[in-house]
């Protein structure tokens, strides 16, 4: 009887292919997999089953892997190739009771087990094809993160600026083709070693677009921002998953402008922290754009204003510098920073002047106070001592 029906493969396995197109969705309603090659793949498989039951095949199973693997490449998903497979093996059963009804001379026995080898079949060909499918599929995932990662460093690192192909990067990396992004920046506990262990899902599961790239320093991330508020719920996943310092970005527009955003999502994590948390944002506020820029210039300003304070032990030259910035966040108001730094107003006043004499600019002349501003700005955003 396996004979018979080895004799029919072609006509049958052209018969399943329509049969599958019709009873699984997937094959009926997508050109993914063409009609030819379904049916060739379904006359394949059908030799093999029917070569197996006539004694004649080895134990081997290629059809069935090669259908795996190639059901993976198409991109059909793996619960329609199930199916295919459960439609495909019933119809052989079918088939081969038929045949067994024509054929009187077939006993009971032969034809139950005809029915055992073909049940058998299904669940070594169904293995055997699920195997190759994950297999392949992981394949796939692998070598598409890599193109996916390489991408990203060529935005971080400027080698790709052409807007055509910054287009067909953000296709690739699953993101809109403009803004606003951010970059994100977060230290990594060592080489090889994520900052930030599976971050992407963390951000996928809150509808947060993002691509990721591990350098030897940092883990770095271009986060799409559907929405104002988006940055807040990256900030609170960032802060839920951080071991060690992240910096985010200013927001920016094109994608042209990632490498940028790494430099200024560095900055963000390479000053002193201003709050307890792992996460710091870069401000874009002028002052704070006009401090990162021109690095060797913006350093000799500082040294030239408040080199003075250099001179002082660290712990005086601290206090001097923390009393000037809550100065500036109270808006000049002696009274105010002597409340938010647990102080008399008159120690405020005194820790001020001892900066004037220091910088010699005056608190009293704006031109000095832009001056002073811009240079504590360049402070703050000094590496750690850890660092240099």
């Amino acid at each position: 009887m396996g004979r018979v029906m080895l004799g029919h493969a072609d006509e049958l396995g052209a018969e399943l292919a329509d049969l599958i197109r019709v009873q699984v969705d997937f094959y009926g309603s997508s050109a993914v997999v063409a009609k030819d090659e379904l049916r060739q793949s379904c006359a394949a498989n059908i030799a093999f089953v029917f070569r197996q039951l006539s004694g004649d095949a080895d134990p081997d199973i290629p059809a069935a892997a090669e259908t795996g693997t190639a059901r993976a490449r198409a991109g059909v998903p793996l619960p329609a190739v199930m199916d295919a497979y459960r439609v495909g093996f019933r119809f052989m059963w079918e088939a081969t009771i038929a045949e067994a009804r024509r054929n009187g001379d077939l006993s009971i026995d032969s034809i139950l087990d005809a029915t055992s080898q073909i049940l058998l079949a299904q669940d070594t060909f169904t293995q055997a094809m699920t195997t190759a499918y994950r297999k392949q599929l992981t394949i796939q995932i692998l070598s598409h993160e890599e193109e996916r990662s390489a991408l990203v460093e060529a935005l971080l690192f400027r080698r790709i600026t052409d807007r055509h192909n910054l287009w067909e990067i953000a296709d690739t990396l699953r993101l809109p083709t403009s803004g606003p992004y951010v970059v994100v920046a977060a230290e990594v506990p060592e080489i090889g070693r994520l900052g930030l262990p599976e971050i992407a899902s963390k951000l996928d599961v809150r509808d947060i677009r993002s691509a990721w790239r591990l350098l030897p320093d940092l883990q770095v991330g271009i986060v799409y921002l559907r929405a104002p508020a988006v940055l807040g719920t990256v900030v609170e996943v960032l802060e839920g998953v951080a071991s060690s310092r992240v910096g985010i970005s200013p927001r920016f527009d094109n994608l042209a402008e990632t490498g940028e955003g790494l430099r200024l999502a560095r900055l963000a994590i390479a000053g002193e922290p201003s709050s307890k948390s792992l996460v710091a944002l870069f401000d874009d506020s002028p002052l704070a754009f006009a401090a990162a820029s021109a690095p060797d210039t913006m350093t000799r300003i500082r040294t030239s204003i408040l080199g003075p304070l250099d001179e002082l032990p660290d712990a005086e030259r601290q206090i001097l510098v923390t009393t000037f910035e809550a100065w500036l966040d109270t808006g000049g108001s002696a009274n105010d920073t002597a409340t938010a730094i647990f102080c008399h107003p008159n120690t405020v006043r005194h820790r001020l002047r001892r900066i004037e004499e220091r910088t010699g600019r005056s608190l009293s002349r704006p031109r000095d106070v832009a001056e002073l501003c811009l240079a504590f700005e360049i402070e703050r955003r000094r590496p750690r001592a850890s660092e240099t």
